[in-house]
């Protein structure tokens, strides 16, 4: 008889998150206060246990309320669903909804509180709505006086890159919230730190905020070096790579009713596809330009949902080759490019909506520059011309090295 050896890969995490941080202290700023947790499945420990069964069978903790953002704090709501209040089946305590009648907490959903613990993980890009969360609760707590705790996590694109402009009057929403570049390189603790002290919050606001830094990141680490498990921060972000390509395609997906970028396929956000395409034609001009870091792939697919649900869809797949050298946003601009070269077609002017196209961005300049000549390279000096000021400005809030 032939025993099988059974292996199993020990993975031990390099890097402690702010609750694992936190528990080891024993919970020593939560004590004597009552606890109002913000959070969604991504708040957990290395061993993926949850940060609200964690708070809720502390002893030293008195948890008595959580509040959701999109998706709910169980993940139990798909994208831009409305969710209401309700009851948690686990704990039976009151879920106070961030993405339903009000994104930012009432004085009634803090009246039985004193801190507000923040404990979800990003991915980089402003338009991704946890950190319009984040800022909202950070505002509450300022006008209704109560305490305000990020428990840090991982960007991770790491903590170097820094691309895109900032937000400007009459473009801020719930996907640019604040007057940040689109990908601005910092943790959800030191991007806190930053718009509680440079006034970037409604009306200036300030909290009382306290951040509870990680044990073991450090600036040039990608989410795959920690050594902590993964959980998909929302149904199309399923891998830690993924923060990646949504930067490098998710505001051209913006722009409805013209393009696949994989959403409804298994490749989210990692494609550019439309019945029209010729595949190896669309690869071939867009290896032409020669993109540091990145090479472009034919691929054929059917969508299971969303934009060509049951066609046949031809494009290229975006394979990133080299995290460090590899510029995102550029990536669906030579896109734009290559179809107008190819086709002739100006996806932005057919596209039913622009609007959010330019929400994301923060700005109608780089639409408007772009449809002048189709040319990738007329949106750079835009996009690059507040990240030097922004990089000056943010390491005054660098927690890690």
């Amino acid at each position: 008889m032939i025993h099988e050896k059974k292996l199993f890969v020990k993975s031990k995490a390099k890097v402690k998150t702010g609750i694992e941080v936190l528990r080891e202290r024993n919970f020593d700023i939560l004590k004597g206060k009552r606890v109002g947790l913000v959070t969604n499945p991504t708040g957990v420990d290395s061993k993926l246990k949850s940060t609200i069964d964690i708070l809720f069978e502390s002893p030293d903790v008195n948890l008595v309320a959580l509040y959701g953002p999109e998706h709910g704090v169980r993940g139990n709501y798909s994208a831009g669903e409305y969710v209401d209040f309700y009851i948690d089946e686990t704990t039976k305590l009151p879920v106070y909804s961030l993405y339903g009648k009000t994104r930012k907490p009432t004085a009634e959903m803090l009246k039985d509180v004193d801190v507000l613990v923040f404990d979800i993980q990003d991915i980089g890009s402003r338009s991704y709505t946890y950190i319009s969360t984040m800022g909202l609760v950070m505002e509450a707590a300022a006008e209704n006086d109560k305490e305000v705790v990020i428990l840090d996590r991982p960007n991770p694109l790491g903590g170097n890159r820094v691309e895109g402009n900032l937000v400007e009057e009459g473009y801020y929403s719930f996907v640019s919230q604040f007057s940040v570049p689109y990908i601005h390189g910092l943790t959800v603790g030191e991007l806190a730190t930053l718009l509680n002290e440079e006034g970037l919050l409604n009306n200036k606001a300030k909290c009382k905020l306290s951040v509870v830094k990680m044990d073991g990141w450090n600036r040039s680490m990608y989410f795959e070096e920690t050594g902590l498990p993964w959980v998909l921060t929302s149904p199309h972000i399923p891998h830690p790579y993924s923060a990646f390509y949504y930067a490098a395609s998710g505001i051209v997906g913006e722009l409805r009713g013209v393009v696949s970028i994989g959403i409804g396929y298994t490749l989210p956000f990692q494609t550019f596809a439309a019945e029209w395409i010729n595949s190896v034609e669309l690869a071939n001009k867009m290896n032409s330009y020669q993109l540091p870091g990145v090479v472009f792939r034919p691929i054929t697919y059917k969508p299971y949902y969303a934009f060509g649900k049951d066609k046949m869809l031809n494009g290229v797949q975006i394979h990133i080759l080299d995290y460090d050298v590899v510029e995102l946003i550029p990536i669906q601009f030579y896109f734009l490019q290559a179809v107008y070269e190819l086709y002739g077609k100006s996806l932005i002017t057919e596209s039913s909506n622009n609007d959010m196209f330019d929400k994301v961005l923060g700005t109608n300049k780089i639409r408007e520059l772009f449809i002048k000549n189709h040319k990738a390279e007329d949106i750079f000096s835009y996009l690059k011309k507040d990240t030097d000021n922004f990089r000056t400005i943010s390491k005054k809030y660098y927690l890690y090295n």
